[in-house]
């Protein structure tokens, strides 16, 4: 169906379906409507239209479209600056929520829930990032803290950006969480040899190093499961 949205039957249209059987009750597409706000004149495509062109350009891959610039985006018909701004953000906001979400976890348990965690915010990253979960004495979250952005090296990521927040929190523990942009979370040389040394720095703070994990694409490796610490 083509044309302008309010067209429609009133019951067909995003925002009234919305309003009656909640976000749920929408498509990708329709939800993505709700973000462009309208389609292209031009060929008169409705925002709907203008939604499921966005999908279907990424095949079908929500993560694909999540992780496309703007550039990208706004090489779409009928996207210009301001609705590919709009998705970004959307996207963007989606992921703080689900950062944001840690501030009310009491604890993690395993290494499978530190990966179901992080796995949601580094599966699209093309950049590899460094992380220290900063635990008080009954293991629970303090706060995380980012140690380093690229690839790893023991000058980038030295015991003191570790230590130095820990011992400003009062820390007793910390987990270490990176991520491998490439999707295979086997840890390298350089990965066993930094956290060696980031140990042995604990040990001698008096901070312990809980687990090592490193995150890829629906895969992670833990240290301590590995043995490897």
């Amino acid at each position: 169906m083509t044309g302008g949205i309010k067209k429609w039957p009133q019951d067909e249209r995003p925002r009234e379906k919305m309003r009656i059987n909640g976000a749920a009750s929408l498509s990708d597409a329709e939800l993505l409507a709700l973000i462009v706000r309208s389609g292209d004149p031009s060929s008169r495509q409705s925002a709907i239209d203008l939604g499921r062109q966005l999908i279907l350009h990424f095949d079908n891959n929500l993560r694909q479209l999540g992780s496309a610039n703007l550039s990208e985006l706004c090489a779409i018909k009928g996207m210009g600056v301001a609705k590919a701004a709009g998705v970004k953000a959307a996207f963007a906001l989606a992921a703080r929520f689900q950062a944001r979400k840690l501030e009310h976890l009491d604890r993690f348990t395993s290494p499978r829930q530190v990966f179901e965690y992080f796995h949601h915010e580094f599966r699209d990253s093309r950049k590899e990032y460094f992380l220290a979960l900063l635990l008080d004495g009954k293991n629970r979250i303090i706060r995380r803290v980012q140690i380093s952005e690229g690839s790893l090296n023991q000058s980038i990521v030295h015991p003191r950006e570790v230590f130095h927040p820990a011992v400003r929190e009062s820390a007793a523990a910390v987990i270490l969480v990176h991520n491998h942009p490439t999707g295979d979370p086997a840890p390298s040389q350089e990965d066993i040899a930094i956290t060696r040394r980031l140990k042995e720095a604990g040990e001698i703070m008096g901070i312990r190093v809980l687990d090592h994990i490193i995150v890829g694409d629906g895969e992670y490796v833990s240290f301590v499961e590995r043995g490897l610490l």
